[in-house]
């Protein structure tokens, strides 16, 4: 390693310490990642670039981004100080998107994987950071079609954010499991809820649930760890599922697949921000935080995968199996009172069925990819050419 990388990674860490210690507590913003789809036959189609053009000048150019792949865009709400301006933000985004795809006829769709566009046909976007993870992955980069929504909260103090961090690991297969919406890719019926988390959190290096960190200092000396030995060349090739982010001073929860409905986005992040928000109490009160094994959380995982849901996970304490919705509707009379606190309660709940269950339904009933997927992106049935 030259010493001009050493030192950045020393000042990004050092940057990243202080600014922890002073962002305000419970900020959020969140991110949305979107299909890019001819708007004939909802295949997907390489044209991210045009529409990063014709944002130029207008409110979203700071806040759209590219996201791996040309047939994909990424916007963010931005940093807000309370969740109902994210909520409103997510709304406007999706707008504001929306009046720059459509004149250019483009579509928008944001469940977790797209049904039949193939992988192949996927442009990488020309840009040096996933040029470079092109280099380094190739196929475990070029299969990653897929589209998730992630929620940045602000936790203050660093050691704390990382035992939040920490915390919140146990929880990531329930929001999975409330989030799931890619039940088919490559033209197949997979029979898993989020075959998004499947192809992403299973192939990708430094994916998927971490392991439980102690506090900042065994966070810093694991970054080191990777730096130094060549594994990492950027602070965002750790992937991990929940992570504390080094450009940002958030814990940052990447779990979920994307919500093609607006109202469940809004849900969906409401949970994230809450959950993130009462662990943070509990740790200020001395309140044990979770911290089961591993390998106990990735059994709940796969079930969350295959099952989403309409599926059951297991009480890590007490090892009696329940319902999803019932493990799903306990965590949310637990964050309630910090939910109310900080007027996020209102977003909670814990739908009849998520977008993957809709999905499949129709599937049962004979109806075929290409109508499922329109009712998705809210089109008339596609011509397949």
């Amino acid at each position: 390693m030259g010493e001009e990388q050493r030192v950045g990674y020393e000042e990004m860490l050092a940057r990243s310490r202080a600014e922890f210690e002073s962002v305000p507590d419970f900020t959020v913003a969140v991110e949305e990642e979107f299909a890019l789809l001819d708007p004939e036959t909802l295949g997907l189609v390489n044209r991210f670039e045009e529409l990063q053009e014709a944002a130029k000048g207008t409110e979203l150019e700071p806040h759209l981004v590219g996201e791996l792949i040309a047939s994909e865009v990424e916007v963010r709400t931005g940093r807000c100080d309370s969740f109902a301006d994210a909520a409103a933000l997510l709304g406007e985004r999706r707008q504001q998107l929306r009046a720059l795809a459509e004149p250019r006829g483009i579509a928008l769709a944001a469940t977790g994987t797209h049904p039949w566009s193939p992988w192949q046909e996927q442009r990488i976007i020309d840009t040096p950071h996933y040029r470079l993870n092109d280099e380094v992955l190739r196929y475990v980069v070029w299969r990653n079609n897929s589209f998730g929504i992630h929620v940045h909260v602000g936790i203050n103090g660093r050691d704390r954010a990382i035992r939040v961090c920490s915390a919140l690991r146990n929880y990531l297969p329930e929001l999975l499991a409330l989030s799931g919406s890619s039940p088919f890719v490559e033209g197949v019926f997979t029979y898993l809820h989020s075959a998004r988390t499947q192809i992403f959190t299973r192939m990708f290096p430094r994916c998927g649930i971490p392991d439980a960190l102690t506090g900042w200092d065994e966070w810093e000396a694991y970054v080191r760890f990777l730096y130094e030995t060549g594994s990492i060349t950027e602070h965002t090739q750790i992937w991990w599922s929940v992570r504390p982010h080094l450009a940002f001073p958030t814990v940052e929860i990447r779990i979920c697949d994307g919500q093609p409905d607006l109202g469940e986005a809004q849900s969906l992040a409401a949970l994230s921000y809450a959950l993130a928000a009462r662990l943070a109490r509990a740790y200020d009160e001395g309140e044990a935080l979770p911290a089961h094994p591993h390998h106990w959380i990735e059994e709940n995982f796969w079930r969350a995968i295959r099952y989403g849901l309409a599926g059951e996970l297991i009480d890590l304490d007490t090892f009696e199996v329940r319902s999803t919705r019932a493990a799903l509707e306990r965590l949310v009379e637990w964050v309630l009172p910090v939910a109310e606190e900080l007027g996020c309660a209102s977003y909670l709940a814990v739908p009849a069925a998520n977008a993957a269950e809709r999905q499949i339904a129709r599937f049962e009933e004979g109806a075929r990819l290409e109508e499922i997927y329109a009712e998705q992106v809210g089109r008339k049935e596609p011509v397949r050419g």
